[in-house]
This record gives C-alpha cells, sequence and structure tokens, in this order.
C-alpha cells in the first residue's frame, strides 16, 4: 500500500531536485532535496513504497537523469501522472524508476489516498475511495529494465 503525494501539472526537473544540488550524484543527498521547492515536507515524510501522482507533463526542462534518481532514492515506488516530458520517461525508465501515465487516475486520486499498483497488468486500485484504474502495462522489454533496476542493471543480466 501506498501513501500518495499528489501534484499539478507541468512539474520540472528543477523542481524535482533543484539546479543548487546538482553539484553531487549521491542518490541518498538527491533524495534529502527532493521536491523541496514544492513541498517542503516531502523529503522529511516520504516512506519507502510511496507514490507521486501529478498532472500533465511531469518531468519537463532538463534532460538530466538526477531528477527521477532523486525520486528513486527518497523511496517512491512509482509516479503516476497524466503524460510525462519524454526525456523524463526515458530517464525514468533507464534508472529503474516505475512511472505509469493514467490520466483518469491523477483525476481519481487525492493526495494522502493509499494505492495499491500492478505494474505488470497496470492496475491501479485506490483503496481510499474504492476505484481502479487501468494503465498502459510496460511491455515486457521494459519491464525487464524496471526489474533489474535500470539499464545498467538489465545488460549486466544479458
Amino acid at each position: 500500500m501506498s501513501k500518495v503525494y499528489k501534484y499539478g501539472n507541468n512539474v520540472d526537473t528543477d523542481v524535482i531536485i533543484p539546479a543548487r544540488y546538482l553539484n553531487t550524484s549521491d542518490d541518498k543527498e538527491l533524495a534529502s532535496h527532493c521536491m523541496e521547492d514544492i513541498d517542503k515536507d516531502f523529503a522529511k515524510t516520504v516512506k519507502a513504497g510511496d507514490v507521486i501522482v501529478a498532472g500533465s507533463n511531469f518531468g519537463c526542462g532538463s534532460s538530466r537523469e538526477h531528477a527521477p534518481i532523486a525520486i528513486k532514492a527518497s523511496g517512491i515506488s512509482c509516479v503516476i501522472a497524466e503524460t510525462f516530458a519524454r526525456i523524463f520517461f526515458r530517464n525514468a525508465i533507464n534508472i529503474g524508476l516505475p512511472i505509469l501515465e493514467c490520466p483518469e487516475a491523477v483525476r481519481g486520486t487525492q493526495a494522502g489516498d493509499e494505492l495499491d499498483i500492478d505494474l505488470i497488468s497496470g492496475t491501479i486500485h485506490n483503496k481510499t475511495n474504492g476505484k481502479t484504474f487501468q494503465a498502459e502495462p510496460f511491455p515486457p522489454f521494459m519491464r525487464r529494465i524496471i526489474d533489474a533496476g535500470g539499464l545498467i542493471g538489465a545488460i549486466s543480466k544479458e
């Protein structure tokens, strides 16, 4: 079960991890500043397995991979958005951060709700309001990348 942190449209990479912290590539350090410019309590309250739910164009902005790394290192198990910026989408898959596009789930979920997510089927069940949503599941080759913790892990297994 995952607690929801909900944000709006156009959450850019500089909000996810402010550029002033990009002098490090340490995952834990990046996680300690994740979302702080939009949600000052995020890093203090997020727990392993929690979920980010957001509107359209999540992860717009720069192409650096620090944003999905900071999210994954903070303990977020999945990001659900109406749409993702394409470079964030690629970076998330490449570092093994599960993401799902599902506008209905975004509209049907509030901050603090609890979700059960089945990445294999793409099913999102909101335990708080009883609604179930269907996202497009990843094809098998992308699931292998996610399951391996990212592209490097997947390549090293082959």
